[in-house]
């Protein structure tokens, strides 16, 4: 039997960035990967081809849009561009097109651009989202090096106090109470008390909404601050499709000597005298390594492959206790004939560039909310649609497109006996409807769509409730916090196990943050740590 100096489970992007930083320092790495494709949540795959479409069309079943690892580092220390990763920028970041008459605000990464726009659609606002970006900007790149090493409270006010060295008072003379109310202060209320435009607090708010907690979860409110950030990284996707990224990483392990297998899920982690020594697939076949990282989910990883009779009680029921939450999204990812004529902006030539902000009002997303706490689909869901075919013909070499549509308040938990498999195609209606809605010329469209309830994506992605962040973003559950103090060093009870996915501090999307700092915790215990974020 060959051992291994570290075998990742799952090739989910968190546990292929640990794979990749162990390897670029000399480990030997083995990823292992339960389903027949790599990639986790960051992954595309070919469907709906015919004989008028004999390429098919080229979906992304997780992740799509890339923002946070590309204020990481991560990308160019990888140097994953050789690997065959090429980004295509998307700008507008994202656009907002009016619901009711013309109009459309585009958030570029040039600030100086996105005022402009603001301007003709939001002019009372153009100041407001200046001082936001401004205010929130600093406190961001504080919490960025924070998000970029393991957390405590302390590693939190030591960069916020770096930064106040470095660039001044974060605060205005005047104003540190106030400003620390809006750190502390939930995103909905920020965004109210920031913009006047309705149009202006929906396209905040939407975008916002994306990280999970609700509008009036206290200390959330850097969730719409995190707006600050996308003027310095931008929005990216990779040319292809998302799961180029997950690939680049595969071929970059491989080249260092590593290897990512699929269809090799893992039934239990093998144990002994409290030392994790290897893992054991279901198909029976054992592998042995001195370092055993997990990028599962946490209660998937404790509970089941773990297991009870390796923790003792209280451990057991802290990791049983975490808070999932109730679902979160569902998304359609549709073929179809053309792209959307908004009638907002029907001629606009950038809108399609980035994501679409589909939310008519905040109001709107409240009724939403409002359906989703009484365990209901929405009966209007909000939606963040997004046409990449329109940058990266590659996704739909036949001449079409492809329209990816997700939607958020969705409970994995139903109300009145109500069974996902028995509602899905109804509810993915109903997001695709709101696309008619904005853009009559879709009615009719669809050549065909991949539905993924939140069910759905809790049996493709191993993501338990169909949570896309592992487990809720509130502020208990954030930090020192996350997924409980006792884990959150991304060390576990267990010796030589380790957890590096999404469940970990600082949370789910594109980000490899969780990834890349188990890495750094495995070198430092094993004295091999030559990298570090700056």
């Amino acid at each position: 039997m060959k051992k291994y100096d570290a075998i990742i489970i799952g090739s989910g992007h968190n546990g292929l960035v640990t794979a990749c930083y162990l390897a670029k320092n000399g480990y030997q790495v083995l990823v292992l990967e339960r389903d027949t494709t790599i990639g986790g949540a960051v992954r595309t795959e070919t469907m709906f081809q015919s004989e008028e479409n004999p390429n098919g069309f080229r979906m992304d079943v997780g992740s799509s849009v890339h923002i946070m690892i590309h204020q990481t580092g991560i990308i160019e220390e990888l140097e994953l561009e050789k690997y065959g990763l090429e980004y295509i920028d998307m700008d507008p970041i994202m656009s907002y097109p009016v619901p009711t008459g013309k109009g459309v605000i585009h958030f570029w990464k040039d600030v100086d651009r996105t005022l402009e726009s603001i301007s003709k659609v939001a002019p009372e606002d153009v100041k407001n989202y200046q001082e936001f970006i401004e205010f929130w900007g600093k406190i961001n790149k504080s919490v960025l090096k924070a998000f970029m090493t393991k957390p405590s409270a302390g590693n939190i006010f030591a960069e916020m106090t770096k930064a106040q060295i470095r660039d001044g008072s974060m605060f205005k003379k005047g104003e540190q109470q106030s400003g620390l109310q809006k750190i502390l202060s939930s995103y909905g209320k920020v965004v109210d008390d920031a913009f006047d435009s309705p149009y202006m607090k929906a396209a905040i708010l939407w975008f916002a909404a994306q990280s999970g907690p609700l509008p009036d979860h206290s200390a959330t409110g850097d969730f719409a601050g995190w707006q600050s950030m996308l003027h310095e990284s931008g929005a990216k996707h990779p040319k292809g499709g998302s799961g180029m990224l997950t690939q680049a990483m595969k071929n970059m392990i491989e080249a260092h000597g590593g290897k990512v297998i699929a269809d090799h899920p893992i039934s239990k982690i093998l144990i002994e005298n409290g030392i994790a020594i290897g893992v054991q697939t279901e198909h029976g076949e054992e592998f042995r390594a001195k370092t055993i990282v997990s990028n599962a989910h946490v209660q998937t990883t404790m509970m089941k492959m773990v297991g009870r009779e390796h923790l003792d009680d209280s451990m057991f029921t802290k990791v049983e206790n975490i808070n999932v939450g109730n679902g979160f999204g569902m998304v359609i990812r549709c073929a179809v004939d053309e792209l959307p004529q908004y009638t907002a902006a029907p001629d606009d030539p950038d809108i399609h560039n980035g994501i679409q902000l589909l939310a008519p009002s905040v109001q709107y997303m409240n009724n939403a909310i409002g359906d989703y706490t009484k365990k209901l689909s929405p009966e209007k869901p909000a939606v963040l649609c997004m046409t990449f075919s329109k940058i990266d013909p590659d996704v739909a070499k036949d001449g079409k497109h492809t329209l990816f549509a997700w939607a958020q308040w969705h409970p994995y938990e139903l109300a009145n006996g109500l069974k996902w498999d028995d509602i899905r195609e109804r509810e993915a209606q109903k997001i695709y409807d709101v696309v008619v809605d904005y853009a009559p010329n879709m009615k009719d469209k669809l050549i065909d769509w991949y539905i993924q309830s939140p069910l759905d994506i809790e049996r493709k992605h191993g993501l338990l409730k169909g949570n896309v962040m592992h487990v809720e973003m509130s502020f208990d559950q954030m930090f020192m916090f996350r997924p409980i103090p006792e884990m959150s060093q991304y060390e576990t009870p267990i010796k030589n196990l380790y957890l590096a996915s999404a469940s970990c501090h600082p949370g789910g999307g594109v980000f490899g943050a969780a990834g890349y700092n188990a890495a750094q915790v495995i070198l430092k215990n094993n004295k091999k740590r030559i990298f570090s974020f700056s």
